[in-house]
């Protein structure tokens, strides 16, 4: 499969999974932010990683998104109609708190600097 191409399944992959998530009813997913932050398919599309990122309180998401995953594969594969749907691998990424907490930080510099 070509780079681009790939990109394009990522993207597409990453896309419908963050319209699926919002759709589990699992109140451990259901109650949380949950937003898919990207997806990684693997070339012969036997896998995908999706990483994921929660906002607020986040202690069992990831034992209900586990628990949501067939539920969630079988929804990819319904929507993208691919000839293989990948095994999905959850991965928690950081990157949206890690962004607002150097948001948080530059913006007490900010007012501290305002202040003096």
């Amino acid at each position: 499969m070509s780079g681009h191409r790939r990109d394009k399944l990522n993207t597409a992959v990453a896309e419908e999974l963050a319209a699926i998530i919002r759709e589990v009813k699992d109140p451990r997913v259901a109650k949380a932010f949950v937003s898919i932050t990207g997806a990684e398919v693997a070339p012969d599309l036997s896998t995908a990683k999706a990483f994921y990122s929660v906002l607020g309180e986040s202690e069992d998401v990831e034992k209900g998104i586990a628990s949501a995953a067939g539920f969630i594969r079988s929804e990819l594969a319904r929507r993208l109609n691919l000839r293989v749907t990948p095994k999905l691998t959850f991965v928690r990424s950081t990157s949206i708190e890690e962004a607002m907490k150097i948001d948080r930080i530059l913006k007490e510099i900010e007012n501290g600097t305002n202040n003096g």
